[in-house]
């Protein structure tokens, strides 16, 4: 039985999903894989772009912030996935090295129409730079969760 349903996930609740320090090695095979742009792969060209050195591709980042998630809320929730989003931002570069704290926040939920047995909440996620609480990325997205006690079937 999942520990955290629909309705533990009230307009206001905040989840710490915990921190993460960012391993170079691994930004930049991400950045090899996914987003090869030559700030995310030489430091030469990082010194020289407008981050100053080489930077995690936002990309990057946004997994770090998932697998946050999946770690700290949704392995132990009645989580049935997500229909997407309306935001996505990277308002700081993040550089190896940076240890970063995640979060989640519940914005507002409500029961689905069409389906009793599921809830729907606006989230924003969240990743802040250690020590100095620079956001570093944001987003906004709705998350699909079972109900623990479902209403009755709407007619």
């Amino acid at each position: 039985m999942a520990e955290i349903a629909f309705e533990d996930l009230r307009a206001g609740t905040v989840v710490d999903l915990g921190t993460t320090v960012i391993d170079g090695d691994e930004m930049i095979a991400f950045a090899h894989r996914f987003d090869p742009q030559p700030f995310h792969l030489d430091p030469e060209a990082g010194a020289t772009s407008v981050f100053g050195k080489l930077a995690a591709s936002g990309w990057f980042t946004a997994g770090l912030w998932m697998r946050a998630y999946v770690d700290g809320l949704l392995s132990r929730s009645t989580a049935l996935g997500s229909p997407g989003g309306d935001e996505i931002a990277w308002p700081a570069p993040v550089f190896a090295g940076d240890e970063l704290r995640a979060a989640m926040e519940v914005l507002d939920g409500r029961v689905s129409r069409s389906r009793p047995d599921m809830g729907l909440i606006t989230l924003r996620g969240t990743m802040t730079r250690v020590p100095d609480g620079v956001l570093v990325y944001r987003s906004r997205f709705t998350g699909m969760f079972g109900l623990r006690n479902p209403g009755p079937p709407v007619p």
